[in-house]
C-alpha cells in the first residue's frame, strides 16, 4: 500500500467506510420506499451489497504519544505495528514515533466504518481500506494470489462520532397547511406547492381507521381508488395525540377521510430536504423566465435528496439518464460534488457487471460521460482513480456487447431508451447508440490517462476513433447532411430523428456546414419527430443554442415550461404536451395520475440559463481556464452567477455593457459588438469580425462599454 500521509492536528475526522460501500447501502434502503396504494415498489435492476469485512490501515510518524479514541460500526481486530490490541478498546495510547495501524471491522447488518480521533492519528481520506480481496483470476481463467488491493477510503460529511453513517436521514422543517376544505367524508388539505415529506396529526385521539390519500394534483388526492399513494392508519387509543407518519411521501393536496370515532385538531407536515445553498442565480429582464427559473431550482431541490433521482412521487429511484442531467443542472445550481459522487458511486454497484446499468444501454453510457464531466467541473482526479477499475469493466461488459459490425446492437436483457416517444424506432443498429458509445471511449481515455493507464489509454482513444469513423461511414446521409435513425440487416432505414443529430453538435462532431444542415433540416423542422418530454428537450434546445439560436429558445422555453406555469405547476413535470386538456395532462403509463409533477429532468432551464445565456463554461478541469460568453437572446438585460468549485463567476449585461466578476481560474470573455469596446480593466483585442474577447483575472471587476449586434 502507499504510504498515508500524516493529518494536519487541525483537520477533523470523520467517518470512513469501502468507497461505494456507504452509497450502495443507503441507495438499497431508499429505492425501496417508492410504494404504490402501500404495495412496495422495489426498483427493476440488480442490488449489491456492502463489503461486510473490510480493513482500514494508515501509517503515521508522531512527534509524541497519542491519545487516540476509537468509535466503530461493528465489531472490530486492532493491529498496532501487526500487533493485536485484545479487547474493544474505545481509546488507546499510541507511543511517538512511526506506526502502522490496522482496524479489521465486521458489519453484516449496515456497512463496516470507523471513526478514529486522536490529535494526530484521524480517520480521514489519507487513510486506506482493502475488502480482503487477495485472489484475482488470469487470462486463462485460473484464480492467482496477489497482493492485497488497497484503494483510498469513502467519505462524506459524518464529521462526528455521534454522526453514525447508518444514522443518516435527511434534514426536516415543520411547514402549515395552506387551506383546508370539506370533502365528501373527509377533509381535503392544501399545502401550497408540491413537496415532500412526513404528515404530522396533531391532537389525535380515540380508536379505528384513518386514511390519508396523496396526490400531486386535487384530482388525484380526491381519487380514493386511483391515487397513486396512500396510507390506511389504524389506531387503539393508546397513540400520541401528536402522530408523525413513519414514511416520507411526495404530494400538494393531502385527503383525510376517517372513522367517526378517530378525531383530530389539525393536519401539518415536516417538508424532508438536503440541506444546500442556492450557489447560482439567474435573473432577467422577462418575469416569466425568472419564475420559470425559480420552479426549476425548486424542482431540483426536490429531487436532489440522498442521491438524484427521477421524481420524488414516482419512481424515487436513481437513473443514470435521470442523473446525469441532474449533474449539469447540480453544476449551475449548487455544485454539490458529494452529491455526484454518491450518485455515480450508487449507479455503479461493484463486480461482476451482469447488465447494463439501470438494464438501459444508453444509461450506462451516460454514466461514463457523467463522469468525465465531474472531472472538467471539478477537476477532481481521486474519484476517477479510485473508481477507474470499475470503470473498465463496465466498459468491457459495453464493448462485449458489439455485434459483429462493431455497433451496440440491444441483446437479450438490454433495454434501449432514448426516449419516452410514440413511434420512435429502437431496433437493429441506431446511430444515437453509436456516438453515445464513442463519447464513453473518450470518456474512459481521459480516466485512463489519469489512472496512469497509458495503454488502455491509447486504446480507447483508437477505439473511439474508428468508431466515430464507421458511425459517419455508416449512418451519416452524403446526399441530405443529416444522420440517419437506424440500419436493419445491413439496410439503412430511410428515418431520420432528432436524437443523434442534436448531440452531435454539442459533443462536436459535425463540422460547422453540417451543423447548420441539421440545425435547418432536422432541429427546425416540424416533419421530424416531435419531441415531448422535457429529458429530450433539455438537449435539443441545447444543441439550438450551440449554433446560436438563443432568442428562438427562449420562445420554446416560454411557450414550454410556461406552458406548465400555466396549469398551476408549482414543480416542473415529468412530460408536457400542449395538445392535452384537463386531467390529460395527468395521465401517464396507462393510470390516470401516472405523471410524476416533479421531475427532475423538467429543470433544465437551470442548466440552458447558466451555460448558454449567462454563458459560463469551463474549458480545462475544476475552472483553472473557462469562457464566458453572454448571450442576451433578444431580452434588455440578465444576470447571475455561476458557481465554481471554490467561488462563483458573476455576470451582468445589458445592451451596451458587460459586468463581469469571477473568484478563481482564468477566464476569457467573448462578446460581439457593433462598435469598438473600452474597459475599466485590462485589453479588449478583437477576434473575428465584429467579435471581441477579453481576459478576465480573479477578484478583478470587470465593467465593458460596448454596443450589442
Amino acid at each position: 500500500m502507499e504510504k498515508s500521509k500524516l493529518p494536519h492536528t487541525d483537520s477533523n475526522a470523520t467517518w470512513i467506510w469501502y468507497p461505494g460501500d456507504f452509497e450502495i447501502w443507503l441507495s438499497n434502503k431508499m429505492q425501496v420506499r417508492r410504494t404504490e396504494r402501500e404495495a412496495v415498489f422495489p426498483p427493476l435492476w440488480r442490488y449489491y451489497s456492502p463489503y461486510p469485512l473490510v480493513t482500514f490501515q494508515t501509517e503515521v510518524d508522531l512527534p509524541e504519544e497519542d491519545d487516540v479514541k476509537i468509535h466503530s460500526e461493528g465489531p472490530f481486530q486492532l493491529l498496532i505495528d501487526d500487533v493485536q490490541i485484545y479487547g474493544q478498546p474505545k481509546s488507546i495510547k499510541i507511543s511517538a514515533g512511526k506506526h502502522k495501524i490496522s482496524f479489521k471491522v465486521y458489519n453484516q447488518e449496515v456497512l463496516p466504518a470507523i471513526y478514529i480521533d486522536g490529535k494526530y492519528v484521524k480517520s480521514n481520506a489519507s487513510w486506506n481500506v482493502t475488502n480482503e480481496d487477495k485472489l484475482w483470476i488470469d487470462e486463462e481463467g485460473k484464480a492467482q494470489q496477489s497482493g492485497t488491493p488497497w484503494v483510498p477510503v469513502g467519505s462524506w460529511n459524518f464529521d462526528e462520532p455521534e454522526a453514525k453513517p447508518s444514522e443518516f436521514q435527511l434534514a426536516t422543517e415543520p411547514w402549515e397547511a395552506k387551506s383546508t376544505e370539506k370533502t365528501e367524508g373527509g377533509e381535503l388539505i392544501d399545502f401550497g406547492k408540491e413537496t415532500f415529506g412526513y404528515i404530522k396529526l396533531h391532537g389525535l385521539k380515540g380508536k379505528g381507521k384513518l386514511t390519508l390519500y396523496y396526490g400531486e394534483s386535487r384530482e388525484e388526492a380526491l381519487s380514493t381508488d386511483k391515487c397513486e399513494t396512500l396510507d390506511n392508519l389504524y389506531f387503539d387509543g393508546s397513540q400520541s395525540e401528536t402522530y408523525i407518519l413513519d414514511n416520507s411521501k411526495a404530494f400538494r393536496y393531502v385527503q383525510v377521510q376517517k372513522d367517526a370515532s378517530v378525531e383530530y385538531d389539525s393536519i401539518s407536515m415536516l417538508y424532508e430536504y438536503l440541506p444546500l445553498e442556492y450557489r447560482g442565480s439567474f435573473k432577467s429582464s422577462d418575469d416569466l423566465l425568472n419564475q420559470i427559473w425559480d420552479v426549476s431550482a425548486y424542482t431540483m431541490h426536490l429531487t436532489t435528496r440522498e442521491f438524484f433521482i427521477d421524481g420524488i412521487k414516482r419512481d424515487r429511484w436513481i437513473w443514470a439518464g435521470d442523473a446525469y442531467q441532474s449533474y449539469l443542472m447540480n453544476y449551475y445550481l449548487f455544485f454539490d460534488s458529494p452529491s455526484v459522487e454518491r450518485t455515480i458511486a450508487a449507479l455503479r454497484g461493484k463486480e461482476p457487471v451482469t447488465a447494463h446499468i439501470n438494464i438501459i444501454m444508453d444509461y450506462s453510457l451516460y454514466w461514463f460521460i457523467g463522469i468525465y464531466d465531474y472531472y472538467l467541473y471539478t477537476g477532481d482526479t481521486k474519484f476517477i482513480k479510485t473508481y477507474y477499475p470499475r470503470m473498465k469493466t463496465l466498459m468491457d461488459y459495453c464493448l462485449g456487447r458489439r455485434n459483429e459490425n462493431g455497433f451496440l446492437e440491444p441483446l437479450e436483457g438490454d433495454w434501449v431508451f432514448i426516449d419516452w416517444a410514440d413511434g420512435l424506432p429502437k431496433t437493429g443498429e441506431v446511430s444515437f447508440e453509436q456516438l453515445l458509445l464513442a463519447k464513453s471511449l473518450e470518456a474512459m481515455a481521459v480516466s485512463a490517462k489519469i489512472a496512469g493507464e497509458i495503454e488502455d489509454e491509447k486504446g480507447y482513444e483508437q477505439l473511439a476513433a474508428d468508431l466515430k469513423a464507421k458511425l459517419f461511414d455508416v449512418f451519416w446521409d452524403e446526399d441530405n447532411q443529416v444522420m440517419k435513425h437506424q440500419r436493419i440487416g445491413g439496410e439503412i432505414q430511410d428515418i431520420v430523428t432528432r436524437y443523434a443529430n442534436m448531440f452531435g453538435i454539442f459533443f462536436d462532431y459535425f463540422n460547422e456546414a453540417q451543423k447548420q444542415s441539421v440545425k435547418d433540416k432536422v432541429l427546425l423542422n416540424d416533419d421530424i419527430l416531435e419531441i415531448t418530454t422535457p429529458y429530450m428537450r433539455f438537449y435539443e434546445l441545447e444543441a439550438l443554442c450551440a449554433m446560436g439560436e438563443q432568442a428562438f429558445v427562449l420562445g420554446e422555453i416560454r411557450d414550454y415550461w410556461g406552458g406548465m406555469l400555466d396549469l398551476g405547476a408549482t414543480s416542473f413535470w415529468e412530460k408536457y404536451d400542449p395538445k392535452q386538456k384537463g386531467t390529460e395532462h395527468l395521465e401517464m403509463y396507462g393510470r390516470p395520475y401516472g405523471k410524476s409533477l416533479c421531475h427532475a429532468w423538467g429543470a433544465s432551464p437551470i442548466y440552458l440559463f447558466g451555460r448558454y445565456y449567462l454563458g459560463v463554461e469551463p474549458t480545462a478541469p475544476g475552472y483553472s481556464e473557462y469562457t464566458v460568453k453572454p448571450n442576451l437572446g433578444g431580452l434588455e438585460w440578465i444576470e447571475g452567477q455561476v458557481p465554481t468549485p471554490n467561488g462563483t463567476v458573476e455576470l451582468y449585461i445589458n445592451t451596451s455593457e458587460i459586468k463581469v466578476k469571477a473568484s478563481e481560474g482564468e477566464g476569457t470573455l467573448i462578446f460581439n459588438s457593433e462598435t469598438q469596446p473600452s474597459t475599466n480593466h485590462g485589453t479588449v483585442s478583437a477576434c473575428g469580425e465584429n467579435k471581441y474577447q477579453l481576459t478576465i483575472k480573479p477578484n478583478t471587476e470587470y465593467a465593458i462599454k460596448y454596443k450589442a449586434l
